[in-house]
């Protein structure tokens, strides 16, 4: 991997958290597929783009992309050896010849100016160790008139759908997981307008978007998806077990509320956001 600036993000995502991504992408992709179709309009993708995906974990996105661009080229890069390997090896069973993956810290990656018309991201961009240094990189990859658009979380609250689902754990959500430290770093559309515009990006526009997200085909399926993943399975490492089965029934059956034919599917809310470059 060359240079690297977040070497805490590196590690983590190198690790059982990543992993475990690259051998359950189905169901971190299920979680966020319905946001696909609106941030692939805002990203307004043409047959000849050239995209970069950043942060492109499993290679959905990148996969997508490239799809689009099918006389252009479609690149993913990603921190995560594991989520790469699967990318490529999903790309590949797709057929897909305008696709790559490189791993790398996009923040400081040696990409070549103005090479992308289209800068994506499913959410990569919140992980950044310096959303300054990240931004002003990438705009440099950007062609004068290209455009970024990526998505990222809104702020939680307690009446939020998936704060309500998930109550029960709240008390035991202490730390940070490895992977989700940073996810908290774009939540208010000022901060998101601030970083991009000081980094010479114009015609920012923070929309927000909600679509239901799925966890699993029914709440059995759901409780066991979600005590798998990262945050709650890092904070309840040194829990006992009897306590964990206890937390487990209590978020079954709030995840009930949930239910429906296509399977649990709880409200979700996201930033799409665009930019051009601002090139003279």
């Amino acid at each position: 991997m060359k240079s690297i600036a977040n070497h805490q993000q590196a590690e983590a995502w190198n690790d059982w958290e990543g992993i475990h991504w690259a051998e359950h992408p189905e169901r971190y992709n299920a979680m966020l597929d319905a946001f696909n179709a609106p941030l692939f309009a805002a990203a307004g993708i043409t047959a000849h783009d050239r995209v970069l995906d950043v942060g492109c974990g499993t290679g959905q996105t990148t996969r997508l992309a490239a799809q689009q661009a099918r006389d252009g080229s479609a690149v993913g890069i990603d921190l995560s050896a594991p989520m790469l390997e699967r990318a490529r090896r999903d790309a590949a069973a797709e057929g897909l010849r305008n696709v790559t993956f490189e791993q790398g810290d996009a923040q400081v990656h040696p990409f070549a100016d103005r090479a992308f018309d289209v800068v994506l991201s499913r959410g990569g961009v919140m992980f950044f160790a310096d959303h300054i240094a990240a931004f002003a990189h990438l705009r440099r990859a950007l062609a004068p008139t290209g455009r970024l658009a990526f998505l990222g979380p809104q702020a939680g609250g307690p009446d939020r759908p998936y704060t309500r689902a998930t109550a029960a754990l709240s008390p035991f959500l202490r730390e940070t997981s490895p992977t989700a430290r940073g996810m908290g770093s774009l939540l208010d559309p000022a901060r998101i307008r601030q970083v991009l515009a000081a980094t010479g990006f114009v015609d920012i526009d923070v929309a927000p978007v909600e679509a239901p997200m799925t966890f699993g085909a029914d709440a059995d399926d759901a409780v066991d998806f979600l005590f798998a993943m990262g945050p709650t399975r890092y904070n309840l490492r040194d829990v006992d077990p009897a306590t964990v089965a206890r937390l487990r029934a209590d978020v079954h059956d709030a995840l009930t509320e949930f239910e429906t034919a296509d399977g649990v599917r709880i409200p979700g809310s996201v930033w799409i956001v665009t930019a051009s470059p601002g090139h003279a």
